[in-house]
This record gives C-alpha cells, sequence and structure tokens, in this order.
C-alpha cells in the first residue's frame, strides 16, 4: 500500500511516537514524491479514518489521528 499517498503516509504515521496532527502529516508528505500541500495531507488522513486505519480524536482543539488500535 506504500505505493500511494496514503500509503506512505499510513506506514510514516504507524512509526510515529505520537498522535499525527495535519500539519505534522505535511512534514511527513513532503520527504515523500507525493503532493505535500496542507489539502493533500488533511485529504489522506480524512480517507485513512473513513477506511478505519486512523482514529480521529481532538486535543486541546487540534485534531490528532493515530493508528487504530494503538493507545494515546
Amino acid at each position: 500500500m506504500t505505493d500511494t499517498r496514503t500509503g506512505y503516509l499510513l506506514a510514516a504515521i504507524q512509526d510515529e511516537p505520537g498522535p499525527v496532527t495535519t500539519h505534522r502529516a505535511e512534514e511527513i508528505l513532503a520527504a515523500s514524491p507525493y503532493s505535500h500541500h496542507r489539502n493533500s495531507a488533511r485529504r489522506s488522513l480524512r480517507s485513512l479514518t473513513r477506511a478505519g486505519h486512523l482514529l480521529a480524536t481532538d486535543h486541546g482543539g487540534r485534531r490528532t489521528y493515530t493508528p487504530t488500535g494503538a493507545t494515546t
């Protein structure tokens, strides 16, 4: 699944030590061959959440994402 932007992002998020924000997802994608604009990161995060790969939560007014099955 790492041959797509969302696959690349999911693999990277699974290696992150804590929850990921949209800003962090944008930074992760900047190191990839895929588009790393803020809206691209948001779309990928939403897609991964809808597919059940990520859990979206709000912390201090900021949305964060963690892999499903991970603890925050």
